[in-house]
């Protein structure tokens, strides 16, 4: 619906760069433009709906692993992680091993190399809830590896799928996100960050029956019977550690955020130069952006329809909850407006603040992505960034309590082009996670990855087809000469 028209000789709203060294006709030029522009601004009505997003591209470099209950909602939501670790061999410096050679481990059995301890440590700098609520996951070893190019979503369950191996290790943990033993002077050391640590240390036994002590001696074993297995990331997880994956098995109230992860497999061992002397060493396998790190979330879908059928507002929920659709007048917009272009276009979308007075409310989106409802699924799998034509980013604004998106004047008219297909006037607004890099070249802060952000947030938004509030509405700006 077409709000209002006016017309106007102006050239406020627009920039222009002179093409000519000097500037002495610059006056009469400006004069010459501004007598022959005709720029014009009409205001249209936007009509937005809550859609459920399903399940969503899960491809982050962080793990969410525990399970709350969300205080506005009551619904539960569960994060269970599926976790690779790679070897990192530095072939920058000259004669690097991962392990020293066999003959100079210390510990041996039956002439066999012993690993005298291994553990796992998952770090986390960030986490939702509350830190001293026991929590208990088990940690199931990978019968194969999840393999790269593989588009893996918030709902697959290795476990359903049947590539938890049989059998294989299992280790629980229980825990709290703040852990008492770790003293005040470590945590105030620089650079450290919150951890759970799980001990590898029981007996373990190998998909070829072979039994080791613990699950570092079938790591060093592994890598003294064919170093090759360690050159690279791709051999290492299809000969040696498939992954892990990481299932909540009781507990309520937290969910730790984990970004770094690693396997530690501890030694001793002599040199050749100080045999009498005992030297402790460790060999870590970190968890990187080379192998994958998936979460496997779980909604309370009937929350979730409940909400997406409140036509009172729009929602926008995480991790894999509810994306906000709106449909943009394109027609009214084009309407009489043939010999026109479209300078600006920009659409604000006001945030409701939440109801629920819990000091544990869940967080709320920081950056939103408008697509076309269409590319949904395919500007993620596609690893797309943002092109600020037909796809956009917008950052809450907490002064205003607002997302806005300043021109989407590109999208108008690639909607245009597109009328017809399915969906064409449709996009959708998901929130997003970015890396952002500055460009050499032009010391312009821009995105170089985008994700689904998979943590616990939640908001409202003004708009549904009963909204209260005043309408959302697409303000826009024509030119054309004379």
């Amino acid at each position: 619906m077409k709000i209002k028209s006016l017309t106007c000789l102006a050239v406020a709203a627009l920039a222009f760069t002179a093409c000519d060294d000097t500037t002495d006709t610059i006056g009469n030029s400006m004069s010459e433009i501004t007598d022959n522009l005709a720029i014009s601004t009409d205001t249209f009505f936007v009509s937005t709906r809550s859609v459920k997003a399903g399940s969503v591209l899960s491809k982050n470099t962080t793990a969410y692993l525990g399970k709350i209950r969300d205080p506005e909602t009551n619904a539960y939501i569960t994060g269970d992680g599926m976790i690779q670790f790679n070897t990192l061999v530095d072939e920058a410096i000259p004669g690097f091993t991962i392990f020293p050679p066999k003959d100079n481990i210390i510990g041996k059995e039956s002439n066999q190399v012993v690993a005298d301890s291994c553990n796992m440590i998952l770090f986390f700098d960030h986490y939702y809830g509350d830190s001293l609520r026991a929590m208990a996951m088990t940690a199931y070893e990978m019968a194969r590896p999840m393999e790269e190019g593989t588009n893996y979503y918030s709902d697959f369950d290795p476990m359903a799928e049947g590539l938890i191996r049989t059998n294989g290790l299992q280790q629980t943990k229980v825990y709290t996100l703040y852990d008492g033993n770790v003293s005040e002077s470590e945590r105030s050391q620089a650079g450290y960050m919150n951890y759970i640590k799980i001990n590898l240390d029981k007996p373990y036994t190998d998909k070829d029956g072979t039994t080791y002590n613990n699950y570092g001696t079938y790591i060093m074993r592994k890598y003294y019977e064919n170093p090759n297995y360690f050159k690279n990331s791709y051999s290492f997880i299809h000969n040696v550690v498939p992954g892990f994956y990481f299932k909540n098995t009781s507990g309520l109230g937290s969910m730790a955020y984990v970004s770094k992860s690693q396997i530690n497999v501890y030694y001793r061992f002599n040199t050749k130069d100080s045999l009498d002397k005992v030297y402790r060493g460790s060999a870590s396998f970190p968890g990187t952006e080379e192998v994958l790190q998936t979460t496997n979330i779980t909604n309370d879908a009937n929350t979730i329809g409940r909400l997406v059928a409140d036509n009172s507002c729009t929602y926008l929920k995480t991790p894999a909850g509810i994306f906000t659709e709106a449909t943009l007048p394109v027609d009214e917009i084009m309407q009489g407006h043939d010999n026109e272009n479209i300078n600006t276009a920009k659409v604000v979308f006001t945030r409701i603040n939440n109801t629920t007075t819990s000091k544990y409310a869940l967080g709320i989106p920081k950056q939103l992505l408008m697509i076309p409802a269409a590319e949904t699924n395919s500007f993620f799998e596609q690893g797309k960034i943002p092109d600020s034509k037909t796809s956009f980013v917008a950052s809450y604004d907490s002064k205003t309590n607002t997302y806005t998106f300043g021109n989407i004047a590109g999208m108008i008219t690639a909607m245009d082009k597109n009328r017809g297909t399915e969906n064409w006037n449709k996009v959708v607004l998901i929130p997003v996670n970015t890396t952002q890099v500055q460009d050499s070249s032009t010391g312009l802060t821009v995105i170089q990855r985008i994700v689904h952000d998979m943590s616990l947030t939640s908001t409202k938004l003004v708009g549904g087809s009963q909204n209260p509030y005043a309408p959302i509405t697409i303000s826009v700006i024509y030119s054309k000469f004379k």
